[in-house]
């Protein structure tokens, strides 16, 4: 990894995540006021005047809420610490999406874990209704323990996906190369608790036990920024809309992808006996 050993890199994200975590707005915005529940009945908890919001998922029900607003382009941060404990079959989905058979969507799933073994998150990008762009990452963190910053920063350039601030991931416009782009749709932000067990966890091997229900999952510091993607730093150019990622967020993604991406579609051969899909040449 060039000048950097696995381990100093790995220090210098934990402090770099850290300050910008501290500098972030842990209290974001208002859970009353900017979402609304959309399945789940008593399963959505509100506390602290709306700073604090839980999704809970028993034998009967998983639960969910979405953003009031929708919204073209910007940088969406949400603060979540998920299911904690053997979460095998359970899946925490935090998204944004539009609504129609050719809606775009940008996703984050959490796919739980029997006891000891790592999350998997797996993220995708739908444009005009289709999907089947995944990427599955392994953290590098233990986020059941303490809350975690999620954010997709979202320009008429490129998608990257960020965790603590690190991007994992980035979904470049190649309309020039026939490729659709996320570009004229507002999108809600979703979340959800659910099971999957049919497929989540092992390929569906894993069941849910629910002995171990009720599963919850929580969220804090909900922040957007519509008008400036780049908030935080760590892009260059003039105009958000023209923004790209720096040296150190390239090689902080490299880092990322080298050793914590367990699943790439631009390399399943299988899946795609007759070339990969053509925006991974240019990824």
């Amino acid at each position: 990894m060039g000048v950097f050993s696995n381990g100093v890199l790995v220090s210098l994200i934990v402090v770099v995540a850290s300050l910008a975590l501290s500098s972030s707005s842990v209290h974001g915005g208002d859970f009353f006021q900017d979402f609304e529940v959309t399945f789940g009945d008593g399963r959505v908890k509100r506390y602290g005047g709306g700073q604090l919001l839980s999704l809970t998922l028993d034998r009967d029900s998983g639960s969910g809420f979405r953003s009031k607003k929708e919204y073209l382009f910007g940088r969406i941060d949400m603060q979540l610490k998920l299911v904690a404990g053997n979460s095998a079959g359970t899946v925490t989905a935090y998204y944004l999406s539009s609504e129609g058979p050719t809606h775009d969507e940008i996703d984050f799933e959490f796919l739980g874990n029997v006891s000891g073994q790592p999350y998997t998150l797996h993220t995708n990008v739908f444009t005009q209704g289709k999907g089947d762009r995944e990427q599955q990452f392994h953290l590098w963190f233990d986020p059941t323990k303490d809350f975690h910053s999620y954010s997709v920063l979202w320009n008429p350039q490129m998608i990257v996906f960020l965790v603590d601030n690190v991007p994992i991931r980035v979904f470049k416009n190649h309309e020039a190369l026939g490729v659709p782009f996320p570009k004229s749709q507002p999108m809600r932000i979703y979340s959800s608790l659910w099971n999957a067990d049919q497929w989540a966890t092992q390929g569906g091997l894993i069941k849910t036990d629910w002995s171990q229900a009720p599963f919850t999952a929580y969220y804090r510091g909900f922040n957007t920024n519509p008008n400036h993607a780049a908030a935080t730093g760590g892009f260059t150019g003039g105009g958000w809309q023209n923004q790209e990622l720096n040296a150190w967020n390239r090689r902080r993604l490299r880092w990322v992808q080298k050793y914590y991406m367990i699943y790439n579609y631009c390399t399943d051969l299988k899946r795609f006996p007759q070339g990969a899909p053509v925006e991974c040449a240019h990824a």
